[in-house]
């Protein structure tokens, strides 16, 4: 019988760091030691010379995990974003001042659509601040040439710089700017963002389109020409799926196809189950299946809140003064480039 370590009784010690708790969970069990596998597996990327792409998923910024993502950006513990668009308006709300309530998750939501007000589980947002949302996220995209398509990622790095001057503390967008961090929205039209250049088509004739493929196109050759590429999910969705496809695609455009082609590391944060065939509870080991993560890749799955999960990991990577070896890692693109490869 193949056995491990022993398991240890998990010590209580009142001045324990965050990266001490995480670090003594890996003596125990069940998702305590998942977490603390995650926790390994993003420092070896760290350490490598490793691209990760993290995947955002979920009412993740009303819930309070901004400045968390924001902080992976900045300390380039992530080098590639791809997002859900409602995150990013959220973000976008935020920069502008707006911030949601603590509500609770039973009450009259009849009555709260009357107060003007939309509920996200216990979190409530006003329904002014997505007015003013829309008509910024209008107002902006007039300003862009319309003789053209606009990658996600040219859509939101230039929506980023244009926050910076007028919003109000550092959010998703404007660190990804600053930084030269992509950050690519798939499924863009599925959220407010969506919405408001809906509206302004019907009201102004603005036909602004987004250049979907180019978002494919870009991010698997990211992947191609990386050394070695890892992921790190916060939920599933489309997010996870649009990175997980990157090695396939990169593959694809590669003159001989790759035989152990596949993200090296992958660690993913999720409350969904695998049984009911969903992308955002799928295993690693299906994806292998598909060529997505590598066969002999380190994963591992945190079944968790990701609002307990998250903040943990990245307060333990914070407080291990886990530099990104800044000198050796370059910004993905140059922000006074519009494309990404020439």
């Amino acid at each position: 019988m193949a056995r491990g370590k022993r398991v240890h009784p998990f010590p209580i010690t009142p001045t324990a760091s965050a990266a001490e708790l995480i670090e003594r969970m890996g003596d125990t069990a069940f998702q305590a030691r998942s977490l603390a596998e995650g926790l390994d597996i993003w420092r070896r990327m760290l350490e490598e010379d490793t691209t990760i792409f993290f995947g955002l998923a979920g009412a993740m910024v009303p819930a309070g995990m901004r400045q968390v993502v924001s902080y992976l950006i900045q300390r380039r513990f992530v080098d590639v974003v791809v997002s859900t668009g409602a995150n990013l308006y959220h973000d976008l709300q935020e920069t502008l001042g707006w911030q949601p309530w603590q509500g609770h998750p039973h009450t009259d939501d009849a009555r709260l659509k009357k107060q003007g007000l939309f509920r996200i589980y216990d979190v409530l947002e006003e329904e002014p601040s997505f007015r003013q949302g829309d008509t910024y996220v209008a107002d902006f995209a007039a300003t862009l040439d319309r003789g053209r398509p606009y990658t996600t990622r040219e859509f939101l790095h230039r929506l980023g710089r244009h926050l910076a001057q007028e919003g109000q503390g550092e959010g998703i967008l404007t660190s990804a700017a600053a930084a030269g961090v992509p950050i690519y929205c798939p499924a863009l039209g599925d959220s407010s963002m969506g919405i408001a250049l809906a509206e302004t088509r019907a009201k102004t004739g603005l036909h602004f389109t987004f250049d979907i493929i180019g978002d494919v196109w870009e991010t698997a050759e990211i992947c191609r020409r990386a050394t070695v590429t890892g992921v790190v999910y916060v939920g599933g969705g489309t997010p996870k799926n649009f990175i997980q496809q990157t090695e396939v695609t990169a593959s694809s455009l590669a003159d001989a196809p790759n035989p152990n082609m596949g993200h090296s590391y992958a660690v993913q944060i999720t409350a969904d189950a695998p049984q009911w065939g969903g992308l955002s509870g799928c295993t690693f080991s299906e994806a292998q299946s598909w060529g997505k993560i590598a066969p002999k890749a380190r994963t591992t799955t945190i079944n968790a809140d990701a609002t307990i999960a998250l903040p943990l990991l990245v307060s333990a990577l914070a407080e291990r003064h886990l530099a990104r070896a800044k000198k050796r890692q370059k910004p993905a693109f140059r922000p006074e480039r519009e494309r990404l490869f020439s």
